[in-house]
């Protein structure tokens, strides 16, 4: 395998060594072929999603092949300007001399993609490696076998292996992959998993974008339209039966309103998912019995007050809501990534502030209120990758803003130029004239030009 693996980096190597990925034209080529192959596949990428995940056309249409398709096209249409050097202010004291930023391709990318949203969260990173010019070997997650198997197929027929190519596999395939030398290593899935790519990134000195998870929590002040507020939590919560990076992991909410807000979020579970979540075929499953059994052993049954139901020969689990919980309790203790949803309380505003400062950085960060200061507040005083006022998870359902982690939940972001920038080193450099040059910098240093110097240079 390994041997398989050194000859595959050495011919993407010399691919990107012959220069072809350096035109703008191959690139936006190589983008609408990817595009292309998508459109032709999307029955196979439905299929294969709800094989591994039990999603419906609907939900993987909505949230993996229309917003991948959706990236590739942003791409496509942005990447000629993104790509021509910047011109930047040069000093005086470089006089005469032009200065600019050219962005460059890292070269060999390696792009590891996870088992939750397979298909997009392959292909978005794909697309941005492309567009930035860069040759990529794909490593897509074990645990979405049918998924792995037709973005395999999708990408086989659409490029050579030289430039983009599919290594399947587990353990074995990853850990030979990480011993190789990359020029950068795109990595999407938990933080243990992340600390080991970031080891073997070290050992190379190569740069890493790692895209992570954490428990993103979801604040509900007493001034939340609570009506809303449930059915778009219930929404962000349970999509993909709760297995999404940037799911609300908890709800914090104000005492005052905590009663209501269950009633209103017990409510929106049964108008969105049913009497009998279970049987809804809409609704999806867990990915496999071991994260089943996880999510099952931290769900406290005596402090469920809605849901809780399982299907263990479906790997399926009800949308479930728990109250009365507390920070000690083994649900709070990691990242759920399940329909499990604990409720927790605050008394003042300002709690929030000291519950959060010793957790580790989440990945989201949701406020659900109507005042405007406090909302403006908490967005400056806490730190997470990114979030929404009064919403959930839409923040990352664009190519105009970068999506990322901070500390714990990752590092470096993608999305439409973020991704181009994230894939792409910029070269500074200064074009000097040749006509002029100052001989002030040059010795023997005399004290009329150190005046000078210290006049430019002020």
């Amino acid at each position: 395998m390994q041997t398989n693996v050194k000859e595959l980096i050495n011919a993407q190597r010399a691919f990107f060594q012959s220069g072809r990925t350096l035109s703008i034209d191959f690139r936006i080529e190589a983008l609408k072929k990817l595009y292309k192959a998508v459109q032709e596949s999307e029955k196979e990428i439905l299929d294969a999603l709800q094989a591994d995940l039990g999603k419906s056309e609907t939900e993987s249409y909505m949230c993996e092949v229309g917003m991948a398709l959706s990236e590739i096209r942003y791409m496509c249409k942005h990447v000629k300007k993104w790509s021509k050097g910047k011109k930047v202010h040069t000093p005086i004291a470089q006089f005469a001399a032009k200065s600019y930023q050219k962005p460059s391709p890292y070269g060999n990318a390696l792009i590891m993609s996870p088992w939750n949203y397979p298909f997009l969260l392959t292909v978005d990173p794909i697309a941005n490696a492309i567009a930035a010019g860069n040759t990529a070997i794909v490593k897509p997650s074990a645990y979405a076998p049918q998924t792995s198997a037709t973005i395999e197929k999708l990408l086989s027929k659409t490029f050579p292996k030289e430039y983009i190519a599919v290594v399947t596999g587990g353990r074995q395939e990853n850990a030979a992959l990480l011993d190789e030398k990359f020029d950068i290593v795109f990595f999407t899935g938990s933080q243990a998993v992340g600390k080991e790519v970031l080891r073997k990134c070290a050992e190379h000195l190569t740069p890493a974008v790692l895209e992570l998870g954490g428990k993103s929590p979801c604040i509900v002040d007493e001034t939340a339209k609570l009506p809303l507020a449930a059915k778009r939590i219930v929404f962000g919560k349970f999509l993909n039966c709760g297995q999404t990076c940037v799911a609300p992991d908890y709800v914090l909410c104000h005492s005052a309103v905590k009663d209501e807000l269950l009633a209103e979020i017990k409510k929106q579970i049964k108008l969105q998912f049913g009497e009998k979540p279970l049987e809804n075929q809409s609704y999806g499953k867990i990915v496999n019995e071991k994260h089943f059994e996880r999510l099952v052993g931290i769900m406290d049954r005596e402090k469920v007050v809605y849901g809780g139901g399982v299907y263990a020969l479906k790997q399926k689990i009800e949308p479930t809501v728990m109250a009365n919980v507390t920070w000690d309790d083994p649900v709070m203790q990691e990242e759920i990534f399940g329909p499990i949803l604990p409720i927790l309380t605050f008394e003042e505003f300002d709690e929030i502030y000291t519950l959060l400062q010793d957790k580790q950085k989440p990945l989201a960060f949701y406020l659900f209120t109507e005042n405007k200061r406090r909302a403006r507040a908490a967005f400056e005083k806490c730190r997470f990758g990114g979030g929404c006022i009064n919403d959930t998870i839409i923040h990352l359902a664009t190519s105009e803003m970068g999506f990322g982690g901070v500390g714990e939940s990752g590092m470096g972001a993608y999305h439409g130029k973020t991704g181009f920038d994230a894939f792409s080193h910029y070269k500074s450099i200064v074009k000097k004239g040749t006509k002029i040059d100052l001989p002030m910098r040059y010795q023997p240093y005399k004290k009329s030009k150190e005046k000078l110097i210290r006049k430019f240079l002020k």
